[in-house]
């Protein structure tokens, strides 16, 4: 049972961190993360790499440019499709300052600072976090934000997004949804959070370029990281 759990649990931090390399934006270490990402596949069971690694497939067959427009056009040139998962909770409002401090205190509370030059709470921040540094708060933080990442994934199968599987993934390692979390999720995607400019600071919607691929990879595999 406890060699079932640890094995469920390592699989799930795979995961996250395969998600979080195909999320981030396609700079010059694009196809090395994708690499990684194949990588990664090889230790996850045939449902959860399968449609990961259609992903790394579709992505791969890109040049760097046309990947970075395609990512651009999907996630920052609209908020339909965000990967700030604060904006789906709060959008344009005060409240979502304080919404950002519990990431922050999360990161911090597992002992490293949130990220510079890299919102706190955009998304593939947040699956490294839970991959790499605490599984425990990083879970947290994603079931919290659960309806967030279910809105994602429905504005994204919308458009037949190559990324839809990669949030397909996500959310099957979060638990379930009820039918409330989904008519949620869905009635955010096609109206959008609540807007309230006043006081607010701007919040950037490009994804800058991350850390290289070998500083990347969970410990969970070969002791990398």
């Amino acid at each position: 049972m406890r060699a079932r759990a640890a094995r469920r649990a390592a699989e799930q931090r795979l995961v996250w961190q395969a998600a979080s390399l195909l999320l981030a934006y396609p700079d010059s270490e694009h196809r090395t993360r994708l690499e990684l990402v194949t990588r990664l596949c090889a230790h996850l069971p045939g449902e959860q790499a399968g449609p990961l690694l259609r992903v790394v497939t579709e992505l791969g067959e890109l040049s760097e440019v046309a990947a970075a427009q395609q990512f651009t056009a999907t996630f920052d040139l609209r908020r339909r499709a965000t990967l700030l998962l604060t904006y789906w909770t709060d959008g344009d409002t005060r409240n979502r300052g304080m919404a950002m401090l519990a990431f922050t205190e999360a990161y911090r509370g597992a002992g490293v600072e949130p990220p510079t030059g890299e919102v706190a709470d955009h998304l593939p921040v947040v699956l490294e976090f839970a991959a790499t540094v605490d599984p425990v708060a990083g879970a947290a933080l994603l079931t919290a934000y659960r309806r967030a990442i279910h809105a994602i994934g429905l504005a994204l199968s919308d458009e037949d997004s190559p990324y839809a599987p990669v949030l397909a993934a996500v959310v099957a390692t979060l638990p379930p949804a009820t039918e409330q979390d989904l008519g949620w999720a869905r009635r955010l995607v096609e109206v959008g959070p609540a807007a309230e400019s006043v006081g607010l600071a701007p919040f950037t919607l490009t994804v800058p370029p991350r850390r290289s691929a070998h500083e990347r990879e969970p410990a969970v595999v070969k002791g990398h990281r």
